[in-house]
Protein backbone atom coordinates (compact mmCIF):
# COMPACT_ATOMS: atom_id res chain seq x y z
CA UNK A 1 0.00 0.00 0.00
CA UNK A 2 2.62 2.51 0.38
CA UNK A 3 4.29 2.43 -2.86
CA UNK A 4 0.60 4.20 -4.32
CA UNK A 5 0.11 5.87 -0.72
CA UNK A 6 3.40 7.82 -1.49
CA UNK A 7 2.13 8.47 -4.75
CA UNK A 8 -0.67 10.71 -3.78
CA UNK A 9 -1.11 14.53 -3.85
CA UNK A 10 -1.77 16.61 -0.85
CA UNK A 11 -5.80 16.81 -2.23
CA UNK A 12 -6.00 12.79 -2.29
CA UNK A 13 -4.36 13.08 1.39
CA UNK A 14 -7.29 15.62 2.76
CA UNK A 15 -9.90 13.40 0.79
CA UNK A 16 -8.50 9.84 2.82
CA UNK A 17 -8.50 11.56 5.96
CA UNK A 18 -11.93 13.46 5.98
CA UNK A 19 -12.93 9.94 5.02
CA UNK A 20 -11.38 8.12 7.72
CA UNK A 21 -12.14 10.47 10.64
CA UNK A 22 -14.44 9.58 13.09
CA UNK A 23 -14.87 9.85 16.69
CA UNK A 24 -16.69 6.55 17.60
CA UNK A 25 -13.65 4.38 16.85
CA UNK A 26 -10.22 3.67 17.69
CA UNK A 27 -8.72 5.69 14.67
CA UNK A 28 -6.12 8.66 15.95
CA UNK A 29 -7.99 11.38 14.17
CA UNK A 30 -5.39 13.61 16.00
CA UNK A 31 -2.43 12.27 14.42
CA UNK A 32 -3.77 11.77 10.83
CA UNK A 33 -4.84 15.91 11.77
CA UNK A 34 -1.25 16.88 12.54
CA UNK A 35 0.79 14.85 10.01
CA UNK A 36 -1.49 16.31 7.40
CA UNK A 37 -0.76 19.69 8.39
CA UNK A 38 2.63 18.84 8.68
CA UNK A 39 3.12 17.72 4.95
CA UNK A 40 0.96 20.62 3.69
CA UNK A 41 3.44 23.28 5.56
CA UNK A 42 6.42 21.28 4.71
CA UNK A 43 6.03 18.97 2.00
CA UNK A 44 9.41 16.94 2.83
CA UNK A 45 9.72 13.31 2.20
CA UNK A 46 10.14 12.68 5.77
CA UNK A 47 6.70 14.29 6.49
CA UNK A 48 5.15 12.24 3.83
CA UNK A 49 6.42 9.31 4.71
CA UNK A 50 5.04 9.95 8.48
CA UNK A 51 1.56 10.97 6.81
CA UNK A 52 1.47 7.77 4.65
CA UNK A 53 2.67 5.11 7.47
CA UNK A 54 -0.09 7.09 9.93
CA UNK A 55 -2.48 6.76 6.72
CA UNK A 56 -2.00 2.56 6.34
CA UNK A 57 -2.43 2.15 9.44
CA UNK A 58 -5.69 3.94 10.26
CA UNK A 59 -6.72 1.57 7.03
CA UNK A 60 -5.93 -1.20 7.66
CA UNK A 61 -7.42 -0.41 11.31
CA UNK A 62 -11.01 0.28 9.58
CA UNK A 63 -11.33 -2.96 7.89
CA UNK A 64 -11.40 -5.02 10.88
CA UNK A 65 -13.34 -4.67 13.62
CA UNK A 66 -13.18 -3.23 17.15
CA UNK A 67 -13.06 -5.83 19.22
CA UNK A 68 -11.05 -7.87 17.05
CA UNK A 69 -8.63 -4.68 16.61
CA UNK A 70 -8.25 -4.80 20.39
CA UNK A 71 -7.75 -7.84 20.54
CA UNK A 72 -4.55 -7.81 17.90
CA UNK A 73 -3.34 -5.08 19.58
CA UNK A 74 -3.27 -6.16 23.30
CA UNK A 75 -1.56 -9.74 22.25
CA UNK A 76 1.19 -7.38 20.74
CA UNK A 77 -0.09 -8.18 16.98
CA UNK A 78 -0.24 -5.44 13.95
CA UNK A 79 -4.22 -3.93 14.74
CA UNK A 80 -4.91 -4.26 11.68
CA UNK A 81 -5.58 -6.48 8.83
CA UNK A 82 -3.95 -7.00 5.24
CA UNK A 83 -5.19 -4.02 2.47
CA UNK A 84 -5.69 -7.04 0.50
CA UNK A 85 -8.14 -8.35 2.61
CA UNK A 86 -9.58 -5.52 3.17
CA UNK A 87 -9.59 -4.80 -0.98
CA UNK A 88 -11.81 -8.29 -1.28
CA UNK A 89 -14.09 -7.46 1.73
CA UNK A 90 -15.23 -4.43 -0.28
CA UNK A 91 -15.36 -6.36 -3.45
CA UNK A 92 -17.70 -8.33 -1.65
CA UNK A 93 -19.52 -5.71 -0.81
CA UNK A 94 -19.47 -3.83 -4.14
CA UNK A 95 -20.53 -7.66 -5.26
CA UNK A 96 -17.52 -7.56 -7.53
CA UNK A 97 -16.13 -11.13 -8.64
CA UNK A 98 -12.07 -10.62 -8.99
CA UNK A 99 -9.76 -12.47 -10.44
CA UNK A 100 -6.82 -14.81 -9.30
CA UNK A 101 -3.89 -14.34 -7.45
CA UNK A 102 -2.79 -10.91 -8.15
CA UNK A 103 -0.80 -7.76 -6.57
CA UNK A 104 -2.99 -5.58 -4.67
CA UNK A 105 -2.77 -3.05 -7.23
CA UNK A 106 -4.05 -5.30 -9.75
CA UNK A 107 -6.86 -5.94 -7.49
CA UNK A 108 -7.59 -2.27 -7.00
CA UNK A 109 -8.26 -1.92 -10.36
CA UNK A 110 -10.23 -4.44 -10.88
CA UNK A 111 -12.53 -3.57 -8.19
CA UNK A 112 -12.80 0.46 -9.40
CA UNK A 113 -13.62 -1.45 -13.52
CA UNK A 114 -15.45 -4.59 -12.21
CA UNK A 115 -17.55 -2.20 -10.36
CA UNK A 116 -17.65 0.35 -12.93
CA UNK A 117 -19.23 -1.85 -15.60
CA UNK A 118 -21.54 -3.07 -13.29
CA UNK A 119 -23.24 -0.34 -12.67
CA UNK A 120 -23.57 0.46 -16.28
CA UNK A 121 -24.71 -2.65 -16.97
CA UNK A 122 -27.39 -2.09 -14.32
CA UNK A 123 -28.78 1.28 -16.25
CA UNK A 124 -31.49 1.07 -18.89
CA UNK A 125 -30.35 1.37 -22.27
CA UNK A 126 -31.84 5.15 -22.18
CA UNK A 127 -29.95 5.79 -19.41
CA UNK A 128 -27.03 4.49 -20.54
CA UNK A 129 -27.54 6.09 -24.26
CA UNK A 130 -27.59 9.50 -22.12
CA UNK A 131 -24.90 8.68 -20.04
CA UNK A 132 -22.50 8.75 -23.09
CA UNK A 133 -23.96 11.57 -24.89
CA UNK A 134 -23.45 13.64 -21.47
CA UNK A 135 -20.04 12.55 -21.60
CA UNK A 136 -19.49 13.73 -24.97
CA UNK A 137 -20.06 10.75 -27.62
CA UNK A 138 -22.15 11.64 -30.55
CA UNK A 139 -25.84 10.16 -30.49
CA UNK A 140 -24.94 7.65 -33.39
CA UNK A 141 -21.35 6.40 -32.20
CA UNK A 142 -23.39 5.86 -28.88
CA UNK A 143 -26.52 4.25 -30.51
CA UNK A 144 -24.37 1.98 -32.52
CA UNK A 145 -21.99 1.39 -29.84
CA UNK A 146 -25.32 -0.13 -27.41
CA UNK A 147 -26.26 -2.30 -30.29
CA UNK A 148 -23.29 -4.14 -30.53
CA UNK A 149 -22.31 -4.01 -26.84
CA UNK A 150 -25.07 -6.41 -26.20
CA UNK A 151 -25.50 -5.41 -22.66
CA UNK A 152 -21.64 -5.76 -21.99
CA UNK A 153 -19.62 -2.96 -20.79
CA UNK A 154 -16.48 -3.85 -19.85
CA UNK A 155 -13.83 -1.18 -20.03
CA UNK A 156 -11.12 -2.11 -21.89
CA UNK A 157 -14.22 -2.45 -24.40
CA UNK A 158 -15.00 1.19 -23.52
CA UNK A 159 -11.66 2.51 -24.26
CA UNK A 160 -11.11 1.19 -27.39
CA UNK A 161 -14.58 2.38 -28.49
CA UNK A 162 -14.50 6.31 -26.80
CA UNK A 163 -10.87 6.63 -25.54
CA UNK A 164 -9.31 7.56 -22.67
CA UNK A 165 -11.40 10.79 -22.13
CA UNK A 166 -14.67 9.48 -21.88
CA UNK A 167 -13.88 6.54 -19.96
CA UNK A 168 -12.16 8.43 -17.15
CA UNK A 169 -15.19 10.56 -17.32
CA UNK A 170 -17.44 6.86 -16.85
CA UNK A 171 -15.44 6.19 -14.39
CA UNK A 172 -15.28 8.52 -11.84
CA UNK A 173 -19.17 9.45 -12.59
CA UNK A 174 -19.52 6.04 -11.04
CA UNK A 175 -16.98 5.85 -8.22
CA UNK A 176 -17.73 9.28 -6.78
CA UNK A 177 -21.52 8.53 -7.32
CA UNK A 178 -21.21 5.50 -5.32
CA UNK A 179 -18.95 7.45 -2.99
CA UNK A 180 -21.74 9.59 -2.31
CA UNK A 181 -24.44 7.03 -1.65
CA UNK A 182 -22.03 5.86 0.85
CA UNK A 183 -21.20 8.35 2.93
CA UNK A 184 -24.50 10.78 2.37
CA UNK A 185 -25.30 13.76 0.31
CA UNK A 186 -24.36 15.80 2.95
CA UNK A 187 -21.08 14.51 3.97
CA UNK A 188 -20.12 14.32 0.37
CA UNK A 189 -21.29 17.33 -0.54
CA UNK A 190 -19.02 18.74 2.49
CA UNK A 191 -16.01 17.06 1.61
CA UNK A 192 -16.17 18.13 -2.46
CA UNK A 193 -16.17 21.51 -1.24
CA UNK A 194 -13.53 21.14 1.18
CA UNK A 195 -10.98 19.69 -1.01
CA UNK A 196 -12.46 21.69 -4.30
CA UNK A 197 -11.84 24.75 -2.63
CA UNK A 198 -7.80 24.09 -1.22
CA UNK A 199 -7.26 22.53 -4.25
CA UNK A 200 -8.93 23.93 -7.69
CA UNK A 201 -7.15 21.23 -9.98
CA UNK A 202 -9.18 18.54 -7.79
CA UNK A 203 -12.36 19.97 -8.94
CA UNK A 204 -11.08 20.02 -12.84
CA UNK A 205 -9.40 16.80 -12.76
CA UNK A 206 -13.16 14.88 -11.63
CA UNK A 207 -14.48 16.78 -13.84
CA UNK A 208 -18.33 15.94 -14.39
CA UNK A 209 -18.61 13.41 -11.90
CA UNK A 210 -18.84 16.30 -8.85
CA UNK A 211 -22.46 17.16 -10.60
CA UNK A 212 -23.78 14.15 -11.56
CA UNK A 213 -24.15 13.06 -7.75
CA UNK A 214 -27.61 14.48 -7.52
CA UNK A 215 -27.98 11.37 -9.60
CA UNK A 216 -29.24 8.44 -7.93
CA UNK A 217 -29.43 9.85 -4.22
CA UNK A 218 -30.74 6.68 -2.58
CA UNK A 219 -28.59 5.68 0.08
CA UNK A 220 -26.61 2.51 -0.40
CA UNK A 221 -27.22 -0.22 2.17
CA UNK A 222 -24.64 -0.35 4.36
CA UNK A 223 -24.73 -3.39 6.97
CA UNK A 224 -21.41 -2.69 8.74
CA UNK A 225 -20.42 0.75 9.27
CA UNK A 226 -16.95 0.27 8.95
CA UNK A 227 -18.22 -0.13 5.34
CA UNK A 228 -18.83 3.67 5.09
CA UNK A 229 -15.38 4.32 5.24
CA UNK A 230 -13.00 1.11 3.52
CA UNK A 231 -15.41 1.47 0.41
CA UNK A 232 -14.91 4.84 -0.47
CA UNK A 233 -11.18 4.29 0.30
CA UNK A 234 -10.75 1.50 -1.64
CA UNK A 235 -12.73 2.91 -4.60
CA UNK A 236 -10.57 6.53 -4.50
CA UNK A 237 -7.55 4.94 -4.40
CA UNK A 238 -8.36 2.68 -7.18
CA UNK A 239 -9.28 6.19 -8.92
CA UNK A 240 -5.59 7.48 -7.80
CA UNK A 241 -4.08 4.34 -9.25
CA UNK A 242 -5.66 4.60 -12.48
CA UNK A 243 -4.65 8.18 -12.35
CA UNK A 244 -1.43 7.16 -11.75
CA UNK A 245 -1.01 4.19 -14.34
CA UNK A 246 -2.63 7.22 -17.26
CA UNK A 247 0.42 9.47 -16.10
CA UNK A 248 2.74 7.10 -16.37
CA UNK A 249 1.67 5.56 -20.06
CA UNK A 250 1.64 9.63 -21.38
CA UNK A 251 5.43 9.85 -19.51
CA UNK A 252 6.41 7.34 -21.38
CA UNK A 253 4.64 8.03 -24.57
CA UNK A 254 6.70 11.53 -24.38
CA UNK A 255 9.69 9.68 -24.03
CA UNK A 256 9.51 7.36 -26.96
Amino acid sequence: MQALLQSLTGADYLFLVRIIENDFSFTDNRSLSLLLLHFEESGTPEARDALCRQLEHEIRYLGSADMAYLARKLAGMPPGVAFREIIEDVARFLDVDLPGAFSDEALLRAVVEGYVAAEVERMSPVEQRAMLEDLGVGSEQAMAFLSRSAGVFAVPALLQAFGHLVVDGLIKRVVFGAIGRIIGRRLSQELFAIVAARFPWWMRWIGPAAWSLSIGWTLIDVQGPAYRKTAPIVLYLGLCLLRRDQEADQHFGEGA
